[in-house]
């Protein structure tokens, strides 16, 4: 699995119109399944996301999680973080995962999240989202279970 995080003084997302999903201080984290990915790999993807540490200890390091910070978490599924964009100049999403087994990762990581983490907020698996930030440094760092 994949998650590039993003760290934000606000997010949101917007689908139809309504927002769906917003935090303030924390992490926005777009969210891919790749083929072959299991309930494993979600859980490993998620502790790694819940201990990185992006946010300012008092000595202005970077030595606090979002955990630590008690920062929001916004969750956002994008398959297109799986893009082979080695040739050409289409890419191919073929190393992502079928759309089903996508929603069934997602859907457990949130799950997962929710159990483990205190105000976790989600974009819409499968939707077409507008989604806003401000990133917050900016700080940016992608994770990836099985860097292929």
């Amino acid at each position: 699995m994949i998650a590039l995080l993003q760290r934000v003084s606000s997010a949101s997302v917007v689908v139809e119109g309504a927002t769906i999903g917003a935090i303030d201080a924390g992490l926005m984290v777009l969210v891919c399944a790749e083929r072959n990915d299991t309930e494993k790999d979600a859980d490993t993807l998620l502790a790694k996301l819940l201990g990185y540490r992006v946010f300012a200890d008092d000595a202005g390091k970077m030595n606090r999680s979002v955990t630590d910070t008690q920062g929001g978490l916004l969750l956002v599924p994008q398959f297109t973080l799986a893009a082979d964009t080695k040739s050409g100049t289409r890419p191919s999403f073929t190393p992502a995962a079928a759309p089903a087994d996508g929603l069934r990762l997602f859907s457990y990581f949130v799950e997962q999240a929710r159990l483990k983490h205190v105000k976790v907020e989600t974009g819409q698996f499968g939707a077409d989202m507008k989604v806003s930030l401000t990133n917050d440094g900016p700080v940016t760092f992608w994770l990836q279970t099985n860097a292929k």
